[in-house]
């Protein structure tokens, strides 16, 4: 997979230290994985969830969610939000 936006992984990293290494780790998969669809991204990152047209992660123990799009026919992973919890609670990223 390619994901997309890594900046934003970074911008979140830098605005949230805990959050760094965990990023990171989910990354790390990502970049190797050959997903094909959500079921097979379980496999791996059991947490993730389809919202809508969202992949959502939970990352660093339910602190944080990872927004994604994934186009698993061109292997394109789209980072769109990192949120706390409290602001992905809120709702307002998916308008």
């Amino acid at each position: 997979m390619h994901v997309i936006s890594r900046k934003r992984l970074l911008e979140a990293a830098e605005t949230h230290a805990d959050i760094g290494a965990p990023l990171d780790i989910w990354y790390r998969i990502a970049k190797k994985a050959v997903w094909k669809n959500l079921m097979e991204v379980r496999r791996e990152l059991p947490t993730a969830d389809a919202v809508k047209e969202f992949t959502v992660f939970n990352i660093k123990g339910n602190a944080y969610r990872l927004i994604t799009e994934i186009n698993y026919r061109t292997g394109r992973i789209f980072v769109r939000h990192v949120l706390t919890h409290a602001e992905y609670s809120k709702g307002a990223w998916k308008r």
